[in-house]
């Protein structure tokens, strides 16, 4: 019954927060209409696509894992009950962040706007912010020494080149 939930809360909390950010905004400040090219360079468009394209799965990868594995959601008021630390998270402790600023900066570059460029720019600072002055506190205090050693081992945004072995 608990996964069941932890699924359901998961599935609500995509559509609301990572909704919001990575679809209605930018919906909002372009609807979806194409400019011009940014810089006149058509390749932009196709890397943003590409960027798009990279970060939906890890999205969705991410908060299939939080709901899952972790017996919980990425929401504050639901946290997992488990530190996740497989799939995207032995490359990256934060691929949820990650996705979501990617998908925000595709657009841009898909729809040739600086505005959700600027916007990208904007949620990155506030995720930034909010993972080293509240959500990395609040992991260290909740899961110790397991979630130092993997703090200690994964970064926080750039992958690394090999995985994390999940074995201890």
């Amino acid at each position: 019954m608990k996964r069941a939930i932890a699924i359901l809360g998961s599935a609500v909390f995509l559509v609301v927060a990572p909704g919001t950010l990575a679809i209605y905004v930018p919906w909002a400040v372009t609807h979806w209409r194409i400019g011009p090219p940014l810089l006149g360079i058509f390749l932009f468009r196709i890397v943003g696509a590409l960027i798009i394209a990279a970060g939906l799965p890890v999205l969705l990868d991410s908060f299939a894992r939080f709901a899952i594995q972790g017996l919980g959601t990425p929401a504050p008021i639901a946290p997992p009950q488990h530190l996740v630390v497989t799939g995207l998270y032995r490359w990256m402790r934060n691929p949820m962040y990650v996705a979501v600023s990617l998908l925000i900066f595709g657009q841009g570059l898909l729809f040739g706007s600086v505005g959700l460029l600027e916007y990208g720019l904007l949620v990155w600072l506030a995720f930034f912010t909010f993972v080293v002055l509240y959500e990395e506190p609040a992991l260290s205090r909740k899961f110790g020494k397991e979630y130092e050693d993997f703090c200690r081992h994964v970064p926080r945004w750039i992958p690394r080149l090999k995985p994390l072995d999940p074995r201890p």
